[in-house]
């Protein structure tokens, strides 16, 4: 699959002139597609839901474009929750799915009456001590072993430290009722990034099976199964892209197969996507600033991994554009760096790419999930703006870039820093 932008080059030249980089850049029309063929997709299930992982794209403008498209918002922190809050949302809404979760954060989601998603099987004691137990409330299952499909291992989620086993849960189910609850949801997260058709049908074939399970011993009403997260994106040309169409398909056929037979055919269907809502749908601008010749050929970009973490982080392939020389060849060799005092601060290893010029606007592919909302501030590096391009072309910021006001604000109280 050949790699492309949902920008150009004069639109870049234009929006840089506005807006220096770097920047992460959002599209605001593939952001909007992707909720509709996502809603599409599942639209024979009434209750369906897509609930978008705030963690990945932590943005109010962001979330308020996709509650307009109908989703809800899964958090994971107190202020993932405020920030739901302030956007709009409430209740039903918002899905709080947490691990080791203080308090407070329960306290603050029992107020928005967000549904609560219990990831062990002690904080259903420790929920009702701190906040109280309410009438709807979901466990997060964690099977074990290791997930396959089609005998090739996706992941292994024994080793993750997510969720409750069967047995927890069935016993945390009957505990809840006993406290009062009177609805239930089920919730599963198996593998990450999944670039295949089948990764939900097979994952929401293993939920349903045993939601039917806990129905039978627990007498539970099983009002959702969220499907969580994992649909993946294309990061590298070769691979190509999930059909969400497909998917939908799939997960239809199991719920017709395995539910329906046993009365449960009003069970609603969640998803918390979002690298697949947000991920195709950004980018990080940058500008080559340096070049270096020594054992090997450099590029310094004027961003770096406190911007984008995932390379540095995880060894994270994201394709590079350099704007207008797409159809150039690719005959240069280089490590394409940011500035930190870290070795791993690198974009690119050994990439093949068009000749890099001082000046030259270059892009990194894919980083609308899980781009700005993993960055930092080590070396006192400040983070960047974030750019909205609108239907209608124009560009938005919608979030400044820090300044050192900004890096040095917990330390205001000592007045060392009040001249910057």
């Amino acid at each position: 699959m050949k790699k492309t932008l949902f920008v150009n080059k004069e639109q870049l030249e234009k929006i840089t002139k506005q807006f220096p980089t770097p920047f992460h850049l959002y599209d605001e029309k593939g952001i909007r597609a992707r909720a509709r063929a996502l809603k599409a997709a599942f639209a024979w299930n009434k209750g369906f839901r897509e609930y978008f992982a705030v963690k990945a794209t932590p943005n109010p403008f962001i979330l308020k474009i996709l509650k307009e498209e109908g989703c809800g918002v899964d958090c994971s922190s107190l202020t993932e929750l405020m920030m739901a809050e302030a956007c709009g949302f409430s209740g039903e809404e918002i899905m709080f799915s947490s691990n080791d979760t203080p308090a407070e954060d329960f306290r603050y989601a029992r107020k928005l009456n967000a549904t609560i998603n219990l990831d062990d099987r002690t904080h259903v004691e420790f929920l009702q001590e701190t906040a109280g137990i309410p009438e709807i409330i979901s466990c997060r299952l964690n099977p074990g072993g290791y997930f396959s499909i089609a005998n090739s291992i996706m992941d292994n989620p024994g080793d993750a430290k997510y969720g409750m086993t069967k047995e927890q849960m069935k016993d945390a189910y009957r505990t809840l009722m006993k406290m009062g609850a009177k609805r239930f949801g089920i919730h599963a997260f198996l593998a990450s990034n999944t670039t295949t058709n089948e990764y939900y049908p097979t994952l929401a074939r293993i939920l349903f099976q045993f939601v039917v399970e806990l129905k039978r011993e627990t007498g539970a009403e099983i009002a959702f199964v969220n499907l969580s997260g994992g649909v993946g994106i294309p990061y590298k040309p070769e691979q190509e892209p999930v059909d969400i169409a497909t998917v939908g398909e799939g997960v239809r056929q199991a719920y017709e197969e395995i539910l329906e037979p046993e009365g449960m055919g009003n069970v609603a269907i969640y998803t918390e996507l979002g690298r697949y809502m947000l991920g195709p749908n950004g980018c990080l601008v940058t500008t080559a600033i340096h070049e270096k010749h020594i054992y090997k050929e450099y590029i310094g970009l004027d961003a770096c991994a406190a911007n984008l973490m995932r390379p540095a982080m995880y060894g994270a392939y994201h394709h590079i554009t350099v704007m207008g020389k797409e159809d150039a060849p690719c005959d240069h060799k280089y490590d394409v760096t940011g500035g930190l005092c870290e070795n791993n601060d690198k974009f690119a290893v050994d990439r093949m790419l068009p000749k890099i010029d001082i000046g030259d606007l270059v892009v990194l592919h894919d980083t609308g999930a899980h781009g700005f909302s993993m960055g930092y501030n080590y070396n006192g590096k400040l983070r960047s703006a974030e750019i909205l391009l609108r239907e209608d072309g124009s560009a938005q910021m919608i979030r400044r870039a820090e300044t050192p006001k900004d890096y040095f604000a917990t330390l205001d109280f000592t007045g060392l820093f009040d001249q910057y």
